[in-house]
């Protein structure tokens, strides 16, 4: 009798672990999925760029330390391996705050502001920025609820014993992102 308690204790305690564990998968994928989604709106945001530099070059032909900064930093970005989250963040932030600042410029180029091309890819940028502000939200809040079920006790002790990690969040780096934008009339 001793013996089938004994057994059956140590059957619930078996499946316990691998619900959790399997719990853990599954947020865990979640994560993974949400990243990957960060990353097609991210290669669309790449593909634009280049476009956007060559629109810009022939109005501004002396921004062109601005032009060689966004192309570095968008050359950088590229060259992170996806999988290195930390190094993507502060390689993505790079490159946002190089093309806030392209931005910033050629609002002193009227000619430009009104080029068809430069305006639909102004466009495209925008809405590729759009996209990528959701899915990094969407990133923080899967990485969220995976940190913190690794955190939160049972699933802590199998998450140790699996050397679960917990995920980067997306966080604002740069006091100029962090300002409040300037309206004038």
């Amino acid at each position: 009798m001793v013996g089938i308690i004994l057994i059956a204790l140590i059957v619930v305690v078996v499946l316990a672990v691998i619900s959790v564990y399997n719990g853990l998968i599954r947020k865990k994928k979640l994560v993974d999925n949400a990243w990957s989604q960060i990353d097609v709106q991210l290669k669309r945001r790449y593909d634009l760029i280049p476009n956007l530099i060559e629109s810009v070059k022939g109005y501004a032909a002396h921004e062109a330390g601005l032009l060689e900064k966004v192309t570095m930093a968008r050359t950088r970005a590229m060259g992170v391996p996806s999988g290195d989250t930390g190094a993507k963040i502060a390689a993505e932030t790079e490159l946002g705050g190089a093309l806030r600042g392209l931005m910033v410029q050629v609002e002193a180029y009227p000619q430009l502001k009104a080029n068809q091309n430069f305006l639909q890819l102004q466009e495209e940028l925008t809405s590729t920025e759009n996209k990528i502000a959701f899915a990094r939200q969407h990133y923080n809040d899967s990485a969220t609820n995976y940190n913190t079920a690794i955190a939160v006790f049972p699933a802590n002790v199998i998450a140790g014993m699996f050397r679960f990690q917990d995920a980067a969040l997306w966080q604002i780096t740069e006091a100029a992102e962090r300002e409040v934008p300037k309206v004038k009339f």
